[in-house]
């Protein structure tokens, strides 16, 4: 049995596992599992692609900001974040003063065997999109470098053993996790 005292904010890029190990890790730590895309959809009442193409993405990220922010406010959880939300210094810097960021790492050539035939990824709408998964890694990794912790995803792993790994990682901060 643990004890939570901070939220976990789950970082990475698409198909890292946020929103299937975040799940995981909400049940083994028994919390709400909140996802701050979804909460931005919920209140706006139309898709992510939808808010882009009306609003732009300024104010998408303004949105995202405020979801986070008063998610990160509410009772401890495991909040999943969408794959910019990191990138942003804001964004990152209230999960630092109010949360825990937690990076799940995984190999480009991973990502892409877990995202390839998905039609949920606008971002890559492209005409190379593994080459545009790529160079978002590249480009995005030195933010998701910033996280409090890391924890590397594996293909053999499944996402029980994946969540598994996260709370070995948590429970190096007592601070954050404690068993009871």
């Amino acid at each position: 049995m643990y004890r939570l005292k901070k939220t976990v904010a789950m970082v990475g890029m698409m198909g890292a596992g946020k929103t299937a190990v975040g799940t995981a890790l909400a049940k083994l730590l028994k919390v709400p599992f909140v996802d701050s895309d979804e909460e931005i959809v919920k209140a706006a009442d139309r898709s992510i692609a939808e808010i882009f193409e009306r609003d732009g993405e300024p104010f998408f990220r303004d949105r995202e900001y405020e979801v986070i922010g008063r998610l990160l406010r509410g009772r401890p959880a495991v909040l999943s974040t969408g794959g910019g939300a990191f990138l942003a210094e804001r964004n990152r810097g209230q999960i630092g003063a109010h949360g825990i960021s937690v990076w799940l790492q995984a190999e480009p050539e991973l990502l892409w065997q877990r995202v390839r035939h998905k039609t949920t990824r606008p971002l890559l709408r492209t005409a190379n999109p593994r080459q545009t998964l790529m160079d978002l890694c590249a480009a995005r990794e030195p933010s998701y470098r910033l996280a409090d912790l890391a924890v590397e995803s594996a293909s053999g792993l499944t996402v029980e053993q994946m969540a598994t790994r996260v709370v070995g990682a948590l429970m190096t901060r007592p601070d954050v996790l404690e068993e009871i």
